[in-house]
């Protein structure tokens, strides 16, 4: 089985598309399989995998971790997403720029957001499934956001009154973040 990878917008984010077989019965593919990541260039060890259920217009994010920098590796077993990207790494050419794919169980493409980036998700289906492999572990006390919505990195999201959690919903802009909280870029 192949893998087909390419690069965004944003160097380091990857759209992966695996292959899979059909027939009569259904499908198969491997949504992981470490060698082949290799392959392509992906070696970061995933330590943690996470299973989000949401329902439509739902958007998560913008987050992501200071200390325990998470590389997470996105994908669609029920429904459909906006995943979203954004580059907060200090130094980068990039800062403040943003890329996003729809990822769905039809079109069975995967997200890989390098750590550095914040990361989100809106649901576009009545519900969504989304697992994502993660290169460091959950650490609650690390936990940051950007606003979703901020005007400075303008992402054109689907929904324009998504569901927020209260936390999300009080994200600083990117330009707000004071910028000890911000990853800086590793050369």
């Amino acid at each position: 089985m192949t893998l087909k990878c390419t690069e965004t917008l944003l160097p380091g984010v990857l759209l992966i598309e695996p292959q899979a077989f059909e027939d009569v019965r259904g499908f198969f593919l491997e949504i992981y399989h470490q060698q082949k990541y290799l392959e392509v260039g992906m070696d970061t060890p995933f330590v943690q995998d996470n299973h989000s259920h949401s329902c439509r217009n739902t958007l998560r994010g913008l987050h992501y971790q200071l200390s325990h920098p998470q590389g997470k590796l996105v994908y669609v077993i029920r429904g459909e997403v906006f995943d979203v990207a954004v580059d907060i790494r200090r130094g980068s050419p990039f800062f403040g720029r943003w890329t996003g794919s729809i990822l769905s169980e039809a079109n069975r493409r995967q997200l890989y957001i390098p750590p550095g980036f914040a990361h989100g998700f809106c649901v576009l289906s009545d519900t969504a499934d989304v697992l994502y492999k993660c290169t460091d572990f959950y650490a609650p006390g690390d936990e940051h956001g950007i606003l979703w919505s901020d005007p400075a990195i303008g992402i054109d999201w689907p929904h324009q009154d998504p569901v927020l959690s209260q936390k999300d919903a009080a994200n600083p802009r990117l330009r707000d973040v004071p910028e000890e909280l911000l990853p800086k870029m590793q050369s």
